[in-house]
């Protein structure tokens, strides 16, 4: 194998600008524009026909290591069933996020009306440092997670 880094994490949507907004409030920024049509290879390498879509590829302003997030607002073909009802289904679950001032950020998420599954955990692995954590839904209700 040859992988060398991660390149993205896909966040599907119901409205692009919406959710947009929101991932902004996380210190997401636009870095480029998806096409909204592409090409039928483009199409088939996903698994499907000829498609429109909006979206953009989001990067994580002052990150300290690079995270960009693919959000898609599937157009044609549109699905808007919401996303799984638990965090033990399979497939990827939910996306962590890192902080330096969880307190801090998790007040202004709450000033801005976001969805929070609890208040924050401190969790304890053998001989690892403790750490802070709690999760909170995205405005389709994807799941993320705060980290400290």
């Amino acid at each position: 194998m040859s992988v060398t880094g991660f390149v993205h994490v896909n966040i599907n949507c119901s409205d692009f600008d919406r959710s947009l907004k929101f991932y902004e409030l996380l210190g997401f920024q636009r870095a480029i524009d998806v096409p909204a049509h592409n090409t039928a290879e483009v199409a088939a390498a996903v698994g499907m026909s000829p498609y429109t879509v909006k979206g953009a590829l989001l990067i994580l302003r002052n990150a300290k290591m690079p995270l960009m997030i693919d959000l898609l607002e599937w157009q044609d073909p549109s699905d808007n069933e919401p996303p799984y009802p638990h965090l033990y289904h399979l497939g990827i679950a939910r996306v962590a996020l890192a902080t330096d001032d969880l307190d801090s950020d998790v007040a202004f998420l709450k000033s801005h009306g976001v969805e929070f599954l609890s208040e924050p955990a401190t969790v304890r692995i053998e001989d690892q440092p403790a750490s802070r954590f709690v999760c909170f839904k995205d405005p389709d209700g994807t799941t993320l997670e705060l980290v400290e």
